[in-house]
């Protein structure tokens, strides 16, 4: 196990004892019932680190009497148990839980706490065991920007008006970017694949972090950290077989566009520090068409902006500017030559204002 894997180790431990605690005194509601399921459920890791918290503090006697069972033992005590057992284990005698004399109260909490806690984690076992798999999905509103810490420590980052559906089982992690754009911080895990589908792209990762904008046919991933696989994900019938066969790797620093069914060109150097800046909410570009950066601004304002002239889709400029500070931007167009703007009640026109032009002659007197 590496020193990154340790740390990652010591969080969920550390997660673990917090669920341990909650779960002890008897003080998680309805909703955070269901949110420790939902943890327990997402990786067997999570299991094995409750587990853990449980036999250090005497609690599951049984399994006590080896703290160095693995998973893999205490999934086949499981196995070996009644059919019935999952459903009975809320009728463990007291007599089987190493419990201090309190109120008769707090230990009718304390037992069903326990036992609540011992019937979601023996389900996850065999949930586990039969290679399951559980779903999650993760959305943003038009100009809102999320970030989450997923089931398996890695982090996702969410892009305004975008979604991914995340399923879990024991051999992969896969997240489909439904639309949108997202940023992945991958936490590696030597048995599980780390793998995000978006449109036409297949993006393999492990322990890294990148960057994936799915706009329209095409998807562009951009990475960060380490190197990815990028290989296609639907083909169609009839392509040859170079397209239906292709893989990339991609590095850090590096940008792979993938367009619809087509062969994509090998990786590029990548504008990282343009690609992610949506990351601190902020647009930075350098000399690009205005109908690109008015497009980047759309995806974040209450009103659109409208570009009157075909003259001004072309122009290029240059700066940084802030997603939620639409205001600055039109002061900024405003100081172009030859550029108007008019905001109303329903949108924001840019207009070419007109040039001046000499007053005729007065046509001379006979």
């Amino acid at each position: 196990m590496n020193r990154r894997d340790e740390q990652v180790r010591a969080i969920i431990a550390h997660e673990a004892g917090d669920w341990f605690v909650a779960h002890r005194t008897g003080t998680l509601d309805g909703a955070e019932q269901r949110a420790f399921d939902a943890w327990v459920m997402a990786s067997p890791i999570h299991v094995e680190e409750y587990l853990g918290v449980a036999l250090i503090a005497g609690q599951l006697s049984e399994a006590a009497v080896d703290p160095e069972m693995p998973l893999e033992a205490i999934l086949e005590r499981a196995r070996q148990a009644d059919a019935t057992g999952v459903s009975t284990l809320g009728t463990i005698a007291p007599s089987k839980w190493a419990i201090a004399v309190r109120p008769r109260t707090a230990v009718r909490w304390q037992l069903a706490a326990a036992a609540a806690s011992l019937t979601v984690l023996v389900s996850a076992l065999l949930w586990w065991g039969a290679d399951r798999s559980v779903s999650e999905h993760y959305a943003t509103r038009h100009g809102e920007l999320r970030i989450w810490r997923l089931a398996d420590n890695s982090v996702l980052r969410l892009n305004t008006d975008s979604a991914v559906t995340v399923r879990y089982s024991r051999a992969e992690r896969i997240l489909e970017l439904d639309h949108g754009q997202a940023f992945f911080e991958v936490t590696h895990e030597a048995n599980r694949r780390f793998v995000v589908v978006a449109g036409h792209a297949t993006v393999t990762a492990v322990g890294t972090a990148f960057d994936v904008y799915r706009r329209g046919a095409s998807t562009v991933v951009t990475v960060l950290q380490g190197q990815v696989a990028v290989s296609a994900a639907r083909v169609a019938p009839g392509a040859t077989a170079d397209v239906a066969r292709w893989m990339l790797r991609v590095s850090a620093g590096e940008v792979l566009r993938v367009a619809g069914d087509a062969l994509p060109a090998p990786p590029a150097p990548a504008p990282v520090e343009r690609s992610t800046a949506w990351l601190h909410r902020q647009i930075l570009v350098e000399r690009e068409p205005l109908a690109a950066v008015v497009a980047e601004f759309n995806r974040y304002g209450v009103l659109p902006i409208e570009l009157e002239a075909p003259a001004l889709r072309t122009l290029l400029i240059s700066g940084v500017f802030t997603v939620d500070d639409t205001d600055t931007f039109i002061a900024f167009l405003r100081t172009l030559d030859g550029v108007s703007v008019e905001v109303t009640p329903t949108r924001i026109r840019v207009l070419l204002r007109p040039t001046a032009t000499r007053a005729a002659p007065a046509p001379a007197r006979k």
